[in-house]
């Protein structure tokens, strides 16, 4: 499942999550807001995390063994 960064409007704080894409976040964790008035959590554009090789045919330099 993908990490997705959130913020809350109310307390400020930056936060990743683990879920599916089709699952949405409104309440922060920090401050228990639920997305209620001009609150909200939203979720942040990020660089996400990279190509990733896994398998025993790659090598941490890059190189096939």
């Amino acid at each position: 499942m993908p990490t997705y960064l959130y913020c809350c409007e109310n307390c400020s704080i930056e936060f990743e999550e683990v879920h599916s894409i089709k699952e949405k976040l409104e309440e922060c964790p920090h401050c228990k807001n639920a997305g209620k008035g001009s609150h909200k959590v939203t979720r942040l554009i990020s660089g996400g995390s990279g190509f990733i090789l896994n398998g025993d045919c790659w090598a941490k330099d890059r190189y096939s063994k």
